[in-house]
């Protein structure tokens, strides 16, 4: 991980040191975002957003690959937001069972959560991110002179995911500068995925606010973003935990005075049904049996199965209504 102001610069000698003779570079960026790399270059343009996130998406990447003569050996490069790094980063771990890639985020989401820890997938028509893979990056470089160039509402979508740190591992992170939020936040996440690298019971805790938010995502056709749901997933999670009695009330509160510092909403969206939501919570990867949620305890964040349905209605049912999804950053 490379984090600062020009730090994509790097990325000639990073690809020299892969070894590769080839590079294929996707961009959902302008070309001149994308150092060159001083060797043979397909340039292939993609387009953020989660209706791009898709198995046909992966297959048009990995033809073009082909074509070129791109080889095991060789490099693939991300430069885009979240959605982007998830489809090449899939498309990386597919082709040739494995082709190095690395990642230029661009978003502030994608610099603090979605380029980093190896999570590739794509969305079905059944729920987001069903098809994917682990495929650890080569190398992540987060140049924060790309953030400059973010509208005020892809900029707040980041601070969902670096609000929800607050409640697994970095409570320090609210009033300091955005480099030192994004560094605090790639070192809670790098710390998890060190130990956790497959998923198998600590990095549940990076889903916190993520069970809820992806319902919102799906019932809403994407309108709220990502980082937005997964705010209102967070204050969601404390008022849930606060339902089972895993939390005092100030705790709960607690959520929902994090959330809105960062101007991030804190409310569910207007028009959106509870029970729509609790089907599609169903259908959370995280779930076996029942609802499944990550959530605030008396020894701190863990993954909880078998939640009763009754409370999670209650919840929701506690929950305001917003006619917006999205504010402006205090």
């Amino acid at each position: 991980m490379h984090i600062g102001p020009g730090v994509r610069g790097l990325l000639p000698d990073l690809v020299a040191g892969t070894g590769a003779r080839r590079v294929a570079v996707v961009s959902a960026r302008p070309e001149g975002w994308v150092p060159d790399c001083g060797r043979p270059t397909l340039r292939l343009d993609a387009v953020d957003g989660e209706h791009h996130k898709t198995l046909a998406e992966v297959e048009r990447l990995c033809r073009r690959f082909a074509e070129f003569g791109l080889t095991r050996s060789d490099v693939i490069v991300s430069c885009g937001g979240g959605t982007t790094t998830d489809v090449v980063g899939l498309a990386a771990a597919l082709y040739h069972r494995g082709t190095a890639v690395i990642h230029l985020p661009t978003s502030l989401l994608a610099q603090v959560d979605a380029s980093i820890g190896g999570k590739t997938a794509v969305n079905l028509p059944a729920g987001k991110n069903l098809v994917g893979a682990f495929w650890q990056p080569a190398a992540v470089l987060c140049d924060s002179e790309f953030l400059d160039t973010l509208p005020p509402r892809e900029l707040l979508n980041g601070y969902g995911e670096i609000a929800r740190c607050h409640f697994i591992g970095a409570d320090g992170l609210r009033g300091l500068p955005l480099p030192e939020q994004i560094v605090g936040s790639v070192r809670l996440k790098a710390s998890v995925v060190a130990a956790d690298e497959r998923d198998g019971g600590l990095r549940h805790l990076l889903n916190y606010g993520h069970t809820l938010g992806h319902a919102i995502e799906r019932a809403t056709d994407f309108a709220v973003r990502h980082g937005e749901a997964v705010a209102i997933g967070t204050v969601f999670a404390g008022r849930l935990a606060g339902v089972l009695g895993r939390v005092p009330p100030d705790r709960v509160a607690e959520h929902e005075a994090v959330v809105g510092h960062y101007g991030l909403p804190t409310a569910l969206p207007a028009g959106v049904d509870d029970a729509a939501l609790v089907n599609l919570m169903r259908q959370d990867k995280k779930v076996t049996v029942g609802l499944a949620f990550v959530l605030d305890g008396p020894d701190g964040a863990e993954l909880v199965r078998g939640v009763p349905e009754r409370a999670v209605t209650e919840a929701l049912a506690a929950m305001p209504r917003a006619e917006k999804a999205a504010g402006k950053r205090r």
